[in-house]
């Protein structure tokens, strides 16, 4: 379990304190990744440079909304503080207006600025159609994103069984799924993952560790 876990704190009110301390659980957990605002990456890379645990951070966060050269500059900044993987919001009034070049662009940019570090993309799939969603998943996988991913956690709905199935299905295989927003129990973790996500963003990653020791006493 512990390897699909993007071990996640974005608050905007998180302090040094507990970003130590997310780093602390990352490492006794063996998180896959701390997943955090840009403003704490090379504090999280100085905390776990000895450590198999990742950084990752958020760009165009939470609202997708900023120009696609901003959201290129986020990325080359973060990643030269340290940052291994970029987990971005898509322009969502772009996607709903079918804006699709746009929405492409703006993904590419960040592609291109990553560097070949993985890419992973924000739908935001409570603010979004069946519709929406499916061309979503093709613009992000033609735009060379590695994932693409549910949501921020900051809107008004997280990960759903209905959206993760069809961006599993619409994915095929060409890029991997993030399960994120909403996910608070090892029952909550275990059904995303036998649907076949790869990864998993949640603040309660030891939550769900604590569950997996306790189910497995059984």
């Amino acid at each position: 379990m512990n390897e699909y876990i993007d071990h996640t704190l974005l608050k905007p009110e998180a302090s040094t304190e507990q970003i130590k301390t997310l780093c602390e659980e990352a490492n006794k957990y063996n998180f896959k990744s701390v997943c955090v605002n840009a403003g704490h990456v090379s504090l999280c890379r100085e905390l776990l440079k000895d450590s198999d645990t990742l950084v990752c951070t958020v760009v165009g966060f939470p609202l997708g909304a900023t120009t696609s050269d901003t959201k290129a500059y986020e990325t080359k900044e973060a990643i030269s503080n340290g940052a291994d993987e970029i987990d971005m919001v898509i322009n969502i009034g772009a996607l709903k207006e079918g804006l699709d070049d746009v929405v492409k662009e703006d993904i590419q940019k960040v592609v291109k600025a990553a560097e070949g570090k993985i890419v992973k993309v924000i739908f935001e799939t409570c603010l979004l159609n069946e519709e929406e969603i499916s061309r979503a998943c093709e613009l992000a996988i033609e735009s060379g994103a590695h994932f693409i991913k549910t949501s921020t956690g900051f809107s008004s709905g997280g990960a759903t069984k209905e959206a993760v199935t069809l961006m599993l299905k619409k994915a095929a295989g060409r890029a991997l799924v993030k399960a994120s927003g909403g996910i608070r129990s090892y029952e909550d973790a275990s059904a995303f993952i036998e649907m076949g996500v790869k990864r998993l963003g949640t603040s309660s990653g030891v939550k769900i560790m604590a569950g997996e020791v306790s189910n497995e006493s059984y």
